[in-house]
């Protein structure tokens, strides 16, 4: 259960979610559309429940067990359409069981797979790139490594060729890690939210990895892992006719939302096709963005407005169905689940599915359950306080200028005190837009902590005194750093996956903080800081406060031409 909720509410809240279990009934065999989990009705804590009257109603008609293709278990249910989670008897090392089992399945087609590994750039360094080797092993026989930066529409560009950098701390870290369990093919960003990056991420993968293999997408929990593997199944890297046989993956925030091997097959790039592609994708490059439709105006707008890089994933080879707006967030909603659960016998009719030889000798695209990340705040937090903390939208910074005796908060979770220095200095929180920040002083810190937190003024965590009694304590740090001048960070101090703080201060100036984040959480100083010039995205200093105006950078497309925009 989330820690800090009380017992009896606890139970209350699986009673009234669960519904009703029936151990005498035989699991289905059929898989979950959202998660890819056995279904069944035995156990309401287990991946895959669905209550035993639904899976009746489902499973007893004229179809049989064929009833339950295309239904979803009752956590993909809730997790699309109320954002909630039900916590799952599935321990990390279970995760790494599936992921490590699925590696070493005996190779095919004559050769290893390639492994796709997709990263939070937010999170560098990854906490998870150091076990990937141990999870490989000497006897995974992997054909290469492609490594993805994920999430890169979230960060404002702090400088020319920000991109450029943010790709180069994406190849330390893998080299960092020693990645030697495959040999390192390419490094990409991409946001596979908004779309950026998305086609020439493709075009890599059928230039470099054609059809030989599988391909392996891995990753943290809430690296993004589930919106790529949607975003490449309604792309030219999966088969025409796939996306109509193929259940895309359950979206959420929470972690683990992927607990089996969901997968589609690849289309291969034979030179007909690799031409055909090239002449859509010249053909959209000198679209204006006045040319596009409304449908297509509209979705551009909604995507602006969620990041910094916006780019569009089309189709050669096939005109989908139906629209290709999308007039909900992908990050709170299954791109398959309908709004009831109950699927009618007439969907079923209609639902497609392959034949033999469309599949007999594909090469298909994996997606694994999330590897759990240890020592993370998320674990600490219920799912609606992951909601906040976990940013959705561009990423606005906050810049503040403190004097030595200030002190910084990041919600209840995060805390920056200036200790000593000779001048001001200058500290910019990147996280969530909804994460509260506030400035106070070493002698009224702790006592506004003690009142405040659990509190709606530093809204995570939330709960009140009960919440905090069990929220583990913060703990300090000392960190000193010495200035490079007034335009450039000199670090950032990560308060786990919360955000973080960059530290700009004159050149040689000495300063020592003191920072603090709860107990059994990572605090990482990041050096050199990720965007060295975030404090220069602000506006005019807001008079008698520590804090400037905001400045948010404007968007920019990625596959359509500037000129012609009004």
């Amino acid at each position: 259960a989330h820690r800090g909720r009380e017992p009896g509410k606890k139970r209350r809240e699986r009673r009234s979610v669960v519904g009703t279990a029936d151990p005498s009934v035989p699991p289905s065999g059929v898989s979950c559309s959202g998660c890819g989990a056995e279904l069944h009705c035995r156990d309401g804590a287990a991946p895959g429940f669905v209550p035993a009257e639904k899976y009746r109603s489902l499973s007893e008609g004229p179809a049989g067990l064929a009833g339950l293709r295309g239904a979803v278990c009752q956590r993909c249910w809730l997790l699309a359409h109320y954002g909630r989670a039900l916590r799952l008897r599935l321990p990390p090392e279970q995760h790494r069981e599936v992921v490590s089992a699925a590696l070493r399945r005996p190779l095919r087609h004559g050769r290893g797979p390639l492994l796709l590994y997709l990263l939070d750039v937010l999170e560098l360094p990854d906490p998870v790139l150091p076990q990937l080797p141990a999870l490989l092993g000497p006897d995974v026989a992997a054909a290469g490594l492609l490594v993805v930066g994920n999430k890169v529409d979230l960060l404002p560009a702090d400088s020319p060729g920000h991109l450029g950098r943010l790709r180069q701390r994406v190849a330390a870290a893998c080299a960092e890690a020693g990645l030697h369990g495959a040999p390192l093919v390419d490094v990409r960003l991409v946001s596979a939210k908004t779309g950026f990056g998305m086609e020439g991420l493709v075009s890599r993968l059928q230039r470099s990895w054609k059809c030989a293999g599988d391909v392996y997408l891995l990753g943290a929990t809430n690296s993004g892992k589930s919106t790529l593997f949607n975003a490449l199944l309604r792309s030219d890297y999966c088969k025409s006719r796939a996306p109509d046989a193929v259940d895309r993956a359950t979206v959420s925030p929470w972690p683990g939302t992927t607990l089996n091997l969901l997968k589609f097959p690849i289309i291969n790039p034979t030179c007909d096709r690799i031409f055909r592609r090239q002449e859509r994708l010249k053909e959209e490059a000198i679209k204006t963005e006045d040319e596009l439709s409304s449908e297509e105006k509209k979705y551009l707008k909604h995507l602006k407005k969620q990041g910094y890089l916006v780019g569009e994933v089309g189709r050669t080879f096939q005109q989908l169905k139906s629209s290709s707006v999308i007039d909900f967030d992908p990050d709170m909603l299954s791109y398959s689940i309908d709004e009831d659960p109950r699927d009618s016998p007439r969907k079923h009719e209609e639902r497609e599915e392959f034949t033999h030889n469309e599949v007999k000798d594909a090469r298909w695209c994996f997606d694994t359950p999330g590897i759990v990340k240890e020592n993370c705040v998320l674990n600490l937090l219920t799912e609606k306080e992951v909601k906040l903390v976990l940013p959705t939208n561009a990423i606005v910074p906050r810049t503040f200028i403190l004097k030595p005796g200030m002190v910084l908060f990041l919600a209840a979770l995060g805390r920056v005190d200036y200790l000593q220095g000779e001048k001001p200095a200058w500290f910019t929180v990147v996280a969530s837009n909804l994460l509260p920040v506030h400035i106070s002083t070493l002698s009224n810190a702790d006592a506004f902590y003690e009142e405040r937190a659990g509190q709606e003024l530093l809204k995570v965590p939330m709960g009140g005194e009960e919440r905090m009694k069990e929220f583990p304590p913060l703990v300090p740090q000392d960190i000193t750093l010495k200035g490079i001048g007034p335009t450039e960070a000199v670090a950032d101090i990560k308060l786990s996956s919360a955000g973080w703080v960059a530290v700009t201060a004159h050149k040689e100036e000495k300063l020592l903080l003191r920072a603090y984040t709860p107990k059994g959480t990572g605090l990482v100083l990041r050096e050199p800081p990720l965007l060295p010039y975030i404090s220069t995205i602000r506006g005019a200093r807001i008079a008698g406060t520590a804090a400037y105006r905001t400045k948010k950078p404007p968007s920019q497309v990625e596959n359509l031409k500037i000129m012609g925009r009004r």
